[in-house]
């Protein structure tokens, strides 16, 4: 099975066997237990529910506590479902890197690091305006648009809120899988802060000519 969860630890470079050197990010994958399988009779569709990381019990909601018990599976802090890839495995089972291979292809969903309210220099990378004296529109953004509308369209590139968005890396690769140290390494950067929950899965495209 070639989903997992884990914890975001941090960038690095390594060598690889066909002597790459390559910058990559070091992923706490696993050991994930498998929650629940939901089947397309009983619930309408076909997936896995993963759990990952310790958590206290008196942090653990009553609703959620018994579904762990149900499960007969210790509590953890994070649970996430799985519907591709899924085929022969069983509540109760425990996920490992040792599903990984290098070169194998995925796609990482983690959460963007949060920048507060932001500008549209840093959030939208525009260029700003002269840089000379007097000049008083340094990082100013320019013309809003339409001045009868009273509002501001959807979808304008403005000052706002920046980061703390749900982000998917696509076709990642795997140069690395550690099983005794439940380490994924994968080639390039991955969303979010350190310590930071990241949702492992199968990739659904892949680079023509690049193994799936």
């Amino acid at each position: 099975m070639k989903n997992i969860l884990g914890r975001k630890v941090g960038m690095t470079s390594v060598f690889t066997d066909d002597g790459r050197y390559v910058p990559v990010t070091v992923i706490e994958a696993g050991p994930c237990t498998v929650v629940e399988r939901r089947t397309k009779e009983k619930h309408g569709y076909e997936a896995v529910a993963l759990a990952f990381g310790t958590v206290k019990k008196s942090r653990v909601t009553r609703a959620l506590a018994g579904h762990f018990k149900k499960a007969g599976v210790e509590p953890a802090r994070y649970v996430r479902e799985f519907r591709d890839g899924i085929d022969g495995v069983e509540a109760g089972a425990t996920v490992t890197v040792a599903g990984f291979e290098p070169g194998d292809r995925v796609d990482v969903v983690g959460i963007s690091k949060g920048h507060g309210f932001a500008g549209g220099i840093k959030r939208h990378n525009f260029s700003g305006g002269g840089a000379s004296h007097g000049s008083m529109i340094h990082r100013q953004p320019a013309s809003n648009g339409d001045t009868n509308a009273g509002r501001v369209p959807k979808g304008a590139r403005r000052p706002g809120h920046f980061g703390v968005d749900r982000v998917t890396h696509q076709n990642l690769e795997v140069v690395r899988a550690d099983a005794e140290r439940n380490l994924l390494l994968v080639r390039g950067p991955i969303p979010g802060p350190k310590n930071a929950l990241v949702v492992v899965r199968r990739s659904v495209k892949t680079k023509k000519g690049a193994e799936a």
